[in-house]
């Protein structure tokens, strides 16, 4: 198991658009994945999870990945996190 803290960087933070992209590229891996935010521990591969966090600009999560391609799989998620989704500014 590895884990990773991210910062939401895109201006609308984490609202439908990224979330499927996150559960989009998540799903490709067989690795279980957790987001930790506020003290909440939710399914990565849920998009009805990634939005009840309401993840704002700024906001700090912990990247939790368990399994046989952990490492690619965290790789490809802090890569999305640190180019905001490749959204640019909103």
């Amino acid at each position: 198991m590895i884990k990773k803290k991210v910062q939401v960087k895109n201006t609308a933070g984490i609202h439908a658009r990224p979330a499927s992209l996150i559960v989009k590229e998540a799903t490709r891996f067989e690795s279980e994945f957790h987001v930790h935010m506020y003290g909440y521990r939710i399914n990565g591969k849920s998009i009805l999870g990634l939005l009840t966090l309401a993840a704002e600009q700024g906001a700090e999560l912990e990247l939790e990945m368990d399994g046989p391609d952990e490492d690619e799989a965290m790789d490809k998620m802090v890569s999305m996190f640190e180019n905001g989704f490749k959204m640019g500014e909103e």
